[in-house]
């Protein structure tokens, strides 16, 4: 137990360190392109996000999900998904390039024809890494697989700021995103040291394909859930509006996916090596949630706390419409990691039917709820997405309520304590700092404000979450030196 709960730890917190300075850079080189480049432009990339977000998360899904569920490592497996998904990469590009036509048909927008043929090659780029990512997630190799990530972002956007800067508009932004796929997918080889041969077990995919195809079908869905907002605003306001909206979700992204990234590099692994202990697993799954709600809570309402601050100062002005978004969306991105986590516990217990239809059923409330609503403007479109994000945390707790007798009064427990102290942290400090008039003094002042006021409250409160990160930090600061 004590093995697995130090491993656990050295997974949330280095992948914590590492996620933290992946987030940083993306934060300064999203600054210097909206810096560089007009919302029209980010609104042209943003209609077709999806599929470079399916692109990618091809490397985290499917059979990548099956290999990491299965006890035993081959080699004929991992050979077989490598081929397999290869294969797939190159069908579903010459698909799309095919449909590219159709995309651009539907948004009424010319321009992404060659857009979408360009953008697309990420799934080429991805189904490369796909065992890669597998083998280093299996084995915890959390330190790795985030060290890749680092540096395909500087690279990545480092050249995409140059193309900014020399005219390249949205070209730019489409080549940031295939060059981090096709970086991050070298670099895990690199880490990896498991090579593919022809030694195929093709029975694996049969094998696996019930699970793996729900599995994948479940982040397609995923994908297509968080990008909903996008595929509809390109089609009914334009690209501008949509650009707007898509510089909001970035941030709400960065954000969030901070402390998603840092729970999902461990949890399916650990999750899995105590499935057969129940009572177990949802011990292990409960310290994931309070420690997730202990980061996500306060970090994602700060973010809307200074979104108007921060918008206008690192964007500038012709950014402000996004900030409005931003102070919603931050609010569902609170709990987006929880959801994670919840949803990660049914794959774990094999119950990838349940991830895939419970999926499913929110991106059909959410379609119809937003398409209903677009008369109104984008404002209710954004309430009603994030009102359903919220609802959602719920409905996965159902499910894992009944696998694993997951008390909705020990659930409240676990999260409702760090939500309410960050959201009475916030409020106090909106308050305390409203009569202040410059701006970058604005923003220092609740940002360096809300960090000790929650801190104080945790100390205060006893919260048994920071005394255990404090601990661990303490005890890697004296290993270190």
């Amino acid at each position: 137990m004590d093995n697995l709960k130090e491993k656990t730890a050295k997974g949330l917190f280095g992948g914590g360190m590492n996620n933290g300075i992946q987030q940083l850079l993306g934060f300064a080189f999203g600054i210097v392109m909206a810096r560089l480049l007009v919302p029209e432009y980010f609104g042209l990339v943003a209609m077709i996000t999806v599929f470079s977000a399916i692109a990618n998360a091809l490397q985290n899904s499917g059979f990548s999900t099956a290999l990491i569920n299965e006890r035993e490592q081959k080699d004929s497996n991992y050979n077989a998904v490598f081929w397999f998904n290869i294969g797939m990469g190159v069908v579903i590009y010459l698909i799309l390039f095919l449909c590219a036509p159709l995309i651009a048909d539907y948004y009424r927008e010319p321009r992404l024809v060659w857009l979408c043929r360009y953008a697309f090659l990420s799934f080429v780029f991805s189904s490369w890494g796909v065992a890669q990512a597998a083998y280093l997630y299996k084995n915890l190799r959390a330190k790795e697989l985030a060290s890749a990530n680092i540096i395909a972002v500087v690279l990545s956007s480092g050249i995409a700021v140059v193309m900014a800067w020399q005219g390249f508009t949205y070209w730019a932004i489409a080549t940031q995103t295939n060059l981090f796929i096709l970086i991050s997918t070298l670099i895990r080889w690199h880490y990896s040291e498991w090579r593919p041969s022809l030694s195929v077990d093709f029975g694996f995919i049969r094998r696996a394909f019930p699970f793996s195809v729900k599995s994948l079908l479940s982040e397609i869905l995923t994908q297509v859930n968080n990008n909903v907002m996008n595929i509809l605003l390109g089609r009914f306001f334009g690209s501008t509006a949509t650009g707007q909206y898509n510089q909001a979700y970035q941030w709400n992204f960065k954000g969030y996916s901070l402390v998603q990234n840092m729970v999902k590099q461990v949890d399916q692994a650990v999750l899995v090596s105590v499935r057969d202990d129940r009572e177990r697993q949802l011990l292990v799954l409960r310290k994931m949630i309070r420690f997730a709600a202990f980061v996500s809570f306060p970090l994602l309402l700060g973010v809307g706390l200074v979104a108007k601050e921060f918008i206008v100062l690192a964007l500038g002005e012709v950014w402000l419409t996004s900030a409005s978004y931003l102070q919603m969306i931050c609010v569902a991105g609170a709990v987006i990691p929880i959801s994670t986590l919840l949803a990660d516990l049914m794959i774990s217990r094999g119950r990838s039917d349940i991830f895939m239809w419970s999926t499913l059923a929110l991106g059909v409330c959410q379609v119809a709820a937003l398409i209903l609503l677009h008369p109104y403007g984008i404002g209710q479109m954004v309430k009603a997405y994030v009102a359903l994000n919220l609802v959602w945390l719920f409905v996965w707790f159902y499910f894992v309520n009944r696998q694993t007798g997951y008390r909705l009064l020990h659930f409240l427990k676990d999260i409702v304590p760090f939500a309410l102290a960050a959201a009475g942290v916030m409020a106090l400090t909106g308050w305390a700092t409203s009569q202040i008039g410059s701006l970058p003094l604005l923003l220092l002042s609740r940002v360096a404000l809300a960090a000790l006021l929650y801190y104080a409250v945790m100390r205060l409160a006893g919260a048994q979450i920071l005394k255990e990160c404090m601990d661990f930090i303490h005890k890697r600061w004296k290993t270190n030196i």
